[in-house]
Formats: C-alpha cells, structure tokens, sequence
C-alpha cells in the first residue's frame, strides 16, 4: 500500500488552493485556481463583484463550485494518486454565506460520477452570488442586533464582539428582510469553510466552532448558537445552520461520489473545516504567549488567550486546537480544568477597511 498523503484546501478571496503533504510533512503535489483569470466568466475583481454603492461585495457560489472541479482536475494531472489520501481538511474566508435550496441535500446525497459538481449543483443557490467578509453594508442589522440583546459590550460577552457589519448573523438578516422568498426557499445556510466541506462528504457539514465565532451567533462560552440573537436576524435559523462541533472533529468519510469520480478511498476522513484566521493560528503552532500578524488580504493580529475578555474592539474567537491533558488523549475531567479549558480562546483585530 502507497504512504499515506493529507490533503488541504484553501478557499481564499482570490483563488482555491490545494495541497497534499505526507507523513513528513513534506509537500509532494500543489494546484490552485484563480478567480479571475482561471473563472473569467464569472466576471469577477480580486475574486469579488464590487457593487455599485462602494459597501455590498458578493462572490459566485458557483464559481467556488467549478474552481474545486477544476483544481481536482490538475491535481490528477499532476500525477496525484486520490488512493492515498487517509485525512483532508481546509479553510475557508470567514464571514462569507452560503444559502442553500431546498432539495440541495438529496443532490449532495446523490450525485452522479458522470457529471462535475458544477453541473449537478448550479440551481441549488438560493441566493447566486454569496455575500462575503468585505461587505460592510449591515449597519442598521447591526445596530438592531445590539439593541435587542442590551447593547455592545452585552452582545460582546456573549459572542466575543460587538455587532460587525462583515459578520455572517447581519448578512443573514440583511438577506431575510430584502430577499425574504429567497430566505423562506433556504434549507441549509453554510459558512464558506463548511460549504466546501459539504461537497467532500456528500452532506451538510456542520460550522466549526472557530469560524462560528465570527457570526455574531455563537456563544462563546456554552459552544452553541444563543437563541437571542438567532431571533433578532431571522425565523428558523437555528435549524438552517445546524449544530456546532468542534474545529477539530471528524465529520465524516469522503462521498462515494468522490470515490468513484476521483478514486479516493472509502476510508479517508474528513475533518471538520475552518475559517483562514483560525486556521493561521493552528498552522503556525501557536502556543500561550505568542503574537502573529497576517498580513493578507485583510490584516490581523493573533493573540492566544487564557481568560477572555470581550471588548468593544476586537474579536474573541473560539480556540480551533484542541487542549488536551498530558497524556495526549482525553481532556482532563476536573471542573476546574474544563472551565479553564472552555475560556481557551483567540483574538485577533481585524484592520477597519
């Protein structure tokens, strides 16, 4: 049997990346697709549509779509053996939404191997182009959200920030009060980061609990949406994004659509998907103590904590690496200690743009 390969995706503003390490840590293939030259149909800037009032940036759902197809297809001309991947995991930019129609989970289920994910999925986005993190046209959402749960440094302890104009929970509300038939049409509402690891397992996946932090949704503390603030952006949302799971848990298999369309193997797993920031800080290793600034698209500057304290500037996201006890298998079972554990969390400040 070949050594094992790992995969990884990145979908970022302006391209799709992947890339398979082994055992070592060694890279042994790349592909990647660029928005703008690779998708020029899609007629996009920078990866984006800018439009015209200088605050609403959207980006194709489909787009996300066909650069997949087509970064797999360079992977396999590459020489790359799908067999050997054991685990595949990725990031995506955070913030970003996708709406899903109804019907698009028996298509996920059941996609056939003759066909790209493009074809089989292009009329199963309720809404065609996703808004994304650079959208910065929710301000009265962001206003009624603060006002309904008792002001901003309330909802900041309960979500780690105060009301953001690019965070998810104020796009998803924007959605439902000027697209309301396309709302009522929505079954499932994904995270860029699990949209994209819904098509690798053939399923909805869930929203980990890092990227979910930069929602305005999530509870920090309890790792679970806050009912407060689901009400204040639309009807029925608890059901469309599902439940929460840990950044580093395992969601599920490949899809025997990917098996039979790519040959990878029926036992490769599926870790659980994140957004970029986070995944930064897991990459990089960060421990208690150290301080990283990212210097992309967007600037950020990453802060490992062990107390949070929720302000009027900045953001706490839950910790994406999993603490565990020394013995490096299970944490430890004192209240103490998973008290401790349960306030691990990061904070990056994201430049104003």
């Amino acid at each position: 049997m070949a050594s094992p390969t790992f995969l990884g995706f990145d979908l970022s503003t302006q391209q799709l990346k992947a890339i398979a390490v082994d055992n070592g840590l060694n890279v042994t293939h790349e592909a990647s697709v660029h928005f703008d030259s690779d998708l020029p149909e899609f007629k996009t800037d920078g990866g984006v549509h800018k439009h015209n009032d200088g605050c609403t940036f959207t980006a194709p759902c489909l787009m996300w779509v066909k650069a997949l197809d087509m970064v797999l297809r360079r992977l396999k001309e590459k020489g790359f053996d799908f067999k050997t991947v054991a685990c595949l995991s990725g990031t995506g930019q955070q913030h970003g939404s996708v709406y899903w129609k109804n019907g698009a989970q028996n298509v996920l289920r059941s996609l056939k191997k003759d066909s790209s994910f493009a074809e089989q999925l292009k009329d199963y986005f309720v809404v065609g182009d996703s808004p994304i993190w650079m959208d910065s046209s929710t301000s009265s959402q962001c206003r009624f959200l603060e006002n309904t749960v008792g002001g901003p440094q309330k909802l900041a302890e309960i979500t780690g920030s105060t009301a953001y104009e690019r965070f998810t929970g104020n796009q998803i509300a924007k959605i439902y009060q000027t697209k309301r038939e396309s709302y009522n049409e929505c079954e499932r509402i994904s995270l860029v980061s699990s949209f994209l690891a819904s098509l690798f397992i053939g399923d909805y996946a869930p929203i980990d609990y890092s990227d979910g932090s930069g929602m305005n949704l999530l509870n920090i503390v309890k790792k679970d949406w806050e009912d407060t603030c689901l009400e204040a952006c639309a009807p029925g949302l608890r059901e469309r994004l599902g439940s929460p799971c840990p950044s580093q848990a395992q969601i599920g298999t490949i899809s025997s659509y990917l098996v039979e369309r790519h040959s990878f193997s029926v036992s490769c797993k599926v870790v659980a998907f994140t957004g970029d920031n986070p995944a930064s800080l897991a990459g990089m290793r960060l421990a208690e103590g150290d301080i990283a600034l990212s210097l992309g698209t967007s600037d950020s500057l990453m802060i490992w904590l062990k107390t949070p304290q929720p302000k009027l500037e900045g953001h706490i996201f839950v910790n994406p690496v999993d603490i565990r006890s020394p013995n490096n298998r299970t944490p430890p079972k004192s209240s103490k200690c998973v008290r401790w554990l349960c306030f691990k969390e990061i904070c990056y400040r994201r430049r104003s743009r």
